[in-house]
């Protein structure tokens, strides 16, 4: 399928030999390496948290088709090229579907309280805007319905520890980042990780 290039290839090669030992599964080292790739962060391989579950939900969902909710539209430019090559999941940026911010709430967040209407059972990606996870989060709590899988992923000094904190205690499958580290790129790179082991496995 051609959807690894030589080049990564090679990178992954120097972070094998450079990660050092781990108590990493398979594909959570899989998902790891990706992000170190992403970040040349080897602090990652501590940082990365995985729900029991959150790797198989995950790559079932992807081959079922289930739609993909992230919270900006980076996070949706860094996935979209994998999605499309691969199950071709709807891809939905929540930031794009908000014309403007209700009241107290940014646009990123209103944004995912729309998406969250017509998709609560997606994946849903966050990997800019802590307000979406934890308006997210407040969704999951108060409905019987769960997200396939949610990446938590938030990036930054405001709120960022606390809707981490609050995605943890949800029983929702995920996979999140611990500390202020996260981002955009991170967070594609998790769902990236997460389709190449869903198309090869």
């Amino acid at each position: 399928m051609g959807l690894v290039h030589p080049i990564m290839e090679q990178s992954f090669a120097v972070i094998d030999r450079e990660i050092g030992t781990h108590n990493l599964s398979f594909a959570e080292y899989a998902i790891v390496r990706r992000v170190i790739h992403t970040t040349a962060d080897f602090e990652f391989k501590h940082l990365l948290s995985f729900s029991p579950n959150a790797i198989t939900a995950g790559m079932t969902a992807l081959r079922c088709g289930v739609p993909i909710v992230t919270d900006v539209s980076m996070v949706k430019q860094g996935v979209v090229g994998l999605v499309t090559k691969t199950f071709n999941n709807p891809l939905i940026s929540a930031v794009e579907q908000a014309s403007g911010a209700l009241p107290g709430k940014t646009r990123t967040e209103t944004g995912l309280l729309q998406c969250w209407q017509k998709y609560p059972d997606a994946i849903y990606v966050i990997g800019n805007a802590p307000t979406a996870l934890l308006a997210l989060c407040d969704c999951i709590t108060t409905n019987s319905i769960l997200p396939a899988l949610v990446i938590g992923a938030p990036v930054g000094f405001i709120s960022v520890l606390e809707s981490k904190a609050e995605l943890a205690q949800t029983p929702v499958e995920q996979i999140r980042v611990e500390s202020r580290k996260g981002g955009s790129p991170v967070a594609a790179a998790i769902l990236n990780a997460l389709i190449m082991l869903a198309v090869e496995n």
